[in-house]
């Protein structure tokens, strides 16, 4: 496996980012248990309520979702991984799941972040650490970030004081981050003191790393899948769209000859002839009508072509050596 320096700095000479500046463009994954506080942690580095957060130990839903926002004056995208760790999950809902996460951050994240709820540091949270390393490669520490959440909840005491005091294998965890965290109260979204800080300490990572995204082995192939499958969906939506375009203008063009050659024939009064003239005005108004909802319809589908793309599992080898790996965790 290259290095990680190696795969980032290839990245910026693709990539169009300016070492002495901020990212302006940011791909950012979330991770870590149900409950720990992921969706709202997105939804305070956004801003808004997008995500929806769980009010308990089981997340609102279980599929991996992104939203991207401007914040402080960048791109930022978010990646959601509701349910991804939790011990519970079946073959089948992983493989899914994780291949939607490798595509919704391809061509690879800026970074990672662990969310972690303050409090006891459980063995679920810690295999959540190696499952990481499994999904997204064993160079992954180097652009995780530890964000801890509830701050409301540290009131005695600093985040550092929490840190020092921690269990050996949060610290472990910790270490392997390059001692990077964070501290979130996401009862407090107005508070963007908290997002301008985390976002610095990412630029400070990421520049650390070289500047540009992390990509590993899971990424291989990843990018050219997804513009292979976004590319069939275009052409099969504009063939659609060309195609109902063609049935509407037909089936117009059979009324309005049928409606005048009533009129034309129409030997009755000349207020009879006026209520088939306002029918045929009245069905024109109607076929442009469709012709504008189909063609809005489907110019949607032809924008979000990339997104039901990364909604499309690609099962293949690499996936399964994933699957392997986060399987063996529970061994």
């Amino acid at each position: 496996m290259a290095s990680s320096s190696a795969k980032t700095q290839t990245a910026v000479r693709r990539g169009s980012f300016d070492f002495d500046s901020p990212n302006m463009s940011m791909r950012l994954v979330l991770v870590g248990m149900t409950g720990a506080g992921k969706s709202s942690s997105a939804n305070t580095v956004l801003g808004r309520r997008v995500f929806r957060a769980a009010r308990s130990g089981s997340s609102v839903t279980k599929e991996c979702w992104k939203e991207t926002e401007e914040v402080a004056g960048r791109k930022i995208t978010l990646v959601d991984t509701p349910g991804l760790f939790d011990t519970a999950a079946s073959e089948e809902y992983l493989k899914l799941e994780i291949s939607k996460c490798l595509n919704m951050t391809a061509p690879g994240p800026h970074a990672i972040i662990l969310v972690i709820k303050l409090g006891p540091f459980t063995e679920e949270e810690r295999l959540s650490v190696e499952k990481i390393r499994a999904i997204f490669g064993e160079e992954a520490d180097k652009h995780t970030l530890i964000l801890f959440t509830h701050g409301d909840e540290l009131t005695d005491s600093s985040i550092r004081d929490y840190v020092d005091g921690a269990s050996e294998n949060l610290k472990e965890a910790l270490i392997r981050c390059g001692g990077r965290y964070h501290l979130f109260n996401n009862k407090d979204m107005e508070d963007r003191n908290q997002v301008l800080e985390l976002l610095e300490k990412l630029d400070d990572m990421i520049s650390d790393n070289g500047g540009g995204f992390y990509t590993s082995d899971s990424y291989q192939g990843v990018e050219l899948l997804l513009k292979t499958k976004e590319e069939e969906l275009k052409k099969l939506y504009e063939k659609k769209l060309k195609e109902k375009e063609r049935e509407l203008e037909s089936r117009f063009t059979e009324e309005k000859t049928k409606l005048k050659h009533k009129i034309e024939t129409l030997t009755a009064s000349e207020q009879e002839k006026e209520k088939k003239i306002r029918e045929l005005e009245q069905l024109n108004q109607r076929n442009q009508i469709k012709m504008i909802e189909h063609k809005r319809y489907y110019e949607g589908k032809l924008r979000q072509a990339r997104l039901e793309a990364e909604l499309s599992p690609f099962n293949d080898r690499k996936m399964m050596e994933i699957l392997t790996k986060i399987q063996s965790l529970h061994l």
